[in-house]
């Protein structure tokens, strides 16, 4: 298996810059196109966890669209041969300080495109950098 080939690299990192700029806009119509289609795909979230497209659909259009922007931080897009992919990700917002985000996304290329089939987003205290 190859991993990390250049091109499929780029198809990814793409496709997560579409998801991270909807995310922030609450373009709830590209967060829906981006997940699976699937009553398999879920979404483990801070505060619930979402099975199935339906489920992840409802909780997007909910959603406060108030306090969405953020940072991220060390995003790492690993591929393991032209159809799998993994996206994880450091992400803070201004409204949550000494927090950190942590997101992490199961990528797999489908016909109609790549999608994200698993999610999972947690916050932790933003670990204290050790001094010498």
């Amino acid at each position: 298996m190859e991993i990390d080939l250049p091109e499929v690299v780029a198809e990814v990192t793409a496709q997560f810059e579409r998801y991270e700029k909807a995310l922030v806009n609450n373009d709830v119509g590209v967060l829906g196109e981006l997940f699976r289609n699937d009553p398999r795909t879920l979404r483990y979230g801070i505060g619930e966890n979402l099975y199935g497209y339906g489920e992840i659909n409802a909780f997007r259009a909910a959603r406060s669209p108030v306090g969405l922007m953020r940072k991220t931080a060390k995003t790492l897009i690993t591929t393991y041969g032209r159809d799998t992919a993994v996206a994880s990700t450091l992400f803070y917002r201004d409204s949550a300080p000494g927090k950190v985000g942590r997101q992490m996304q199961t990528w797999i290329r489908f016909p109609e495109g790549w999608r994200i089939v698993a999610a999972h987003v947690s916050i932790i205290d933003e670990p204290k950098v050790a001094t010498i």
